[in-house]
């Protein structure tokens, strides 16, 4: 199936297009102290490494806004200014060289201060995000339900940008349950051309947070709404990129490089699959996450129902009787292998792909 997106404006940020026929950026969110350079340049180093490609960081006050020029001369990757309730750290932050910034229309609201920082954002042709969580909406008595209040609130707030002439805008309407993010994103995204960020806001630990952030952005996604995603979880933002870069690779919208097809094991798994799969994942990440420059499909299965035929239509795999298994490569089977040396062979096959 061919997922038909949305037609949007291109925006960029920094080194990174999205909107228009370009890749769904992966964000993360740094959750360091952003006064505490270095060890923001460190988390911001491990982003990247994980896949990370637009990194936001918070900017709650004067030492935050006043670390951003060195950790944007000490890093690489695109970096986003967070800002809340004080609309002139937005102005410190575009003076300090950051390449987006975002905007939370439930607390900085006041019409000259929004065009304020839409005019300095123009003149130095970075992107505003629109960025509204239910959890701090603009007050409203109308009774209207959360999804209708964000679109209109999110479309008043563009109004604003647009009349101090920014139209370099991304949009995003994150609530905390699946059913309002869903609506607000689908009625928005039948009023604007504007690229939109996918998110849900405060999903929870890691797995409960990962069930429900892919549920909704893939969701989404499958409708041809969003540009770029950032997944929330109560984990470290490493995890967030990891959960981001799987949703896109199992619907088929990117290819980082390798994908790891594995059984869920049953009663008639004769090796510790789980073992092997862990280490193989390991030594991957050890190697430095994507070690092949191609679209890479690695299977790895445990018993003789479906593995061979899994491991046959991968790139590379290995399917598992009682004793040992029969690598393959290429849809033809090579050699047999020992399930201790499994997860090494792999690997050396995987970088022989580079």
């Amino acid at each position: 199936m061919k997922i038909k997106r949305r037609k949007t404006k291109i925006i960029r940020i920094g080194s990174v297009c999205i909107g228009g026929n370009n890749p769904i950026a992966v964000q993360a969110m740094t959750k360091t102290r952003t006064a505490d350079v270095e060890k923001t340049l460190k988390q911001l180093q491990a982003l990247r490494e994980a896949g990370c490609e637009v990194a936001r960081l918070a900017v709650k006050d004067k030492a935050d806004a006043a670390a951003l020029k060195k950790i944007k001369q000490g890093s690489d990757i695109p970096l986003v200014a967070d800002i809340h309730f004080d609309w002139r750290l937005a102005l410190s932050a575009i003076e300090s060289g950051i390449d987006k910034i975002r905007l939370n229309p439930g607390n900085i609201y006041k019409k000259e201060q929004v065009m304020e920082v839409a005019r300095a954002a123009r003149r130095a042709a970075i992107p505003v995000r629109v960025g509204l969580n239910s959890g701090s909406l603009p007050k409203n008595n109308s009774g209207e339900s959360t999804p209708l209040i964000m679109c209109r609130a999110a479309l008043d707030y563009i109004r604003i940008l647009e009349k101090a002439g920014l139209y370099d805008i991304v949009v995003s309407l994150k609530a905390s349950n699946i059913a309002d993010t869903l609506d607000a994103y689908r009625k928005l995204s039948k009023l604007c051309d504007y690229p939109m960020h996918l998110g849900l806001t405060a999903t929870g630990l890691c797995l409960e947070g990962a069930v429900k952030s892919s549920i909704t952005i893939g969701t989404l996604l499958l409708e041809g709404i969003g540009d770029t995603i950032r997944v929330s979880l109560t984990a470290t933002p490493q995890e967030e990129v990891r959960v981001a870069r799987s949703i896109l690779e199992a619907l088929g919208l990117r290819n980082f490089g390798y994908q790891i097809i594995s059984c869920p094991t049953c009663g008639r798994c004769e090796v510790n699959l789980i073992k092997i799969v862990q280490e193989l994942g390991a030594k991957i990440t050890a190697a430095g996450g994507g070690v092949n420059k191609f679209p890479l499909k690695v299977a790895v299965m445990g018993c003789l129902v479906n593995g061979p035929g899994e491991a046959r239509e991968a790139d590379i795999g290995v399917a598992f009787g009682k004793k040992e298994g029969l690598l393959f490569k290429n849809g033809k089977s090579v050699k047999k292998v020992s399930f201790k040396e499994c997860a090494s062979v792999l690997l050396a096959e995987i970088k022989k792909k580079r």
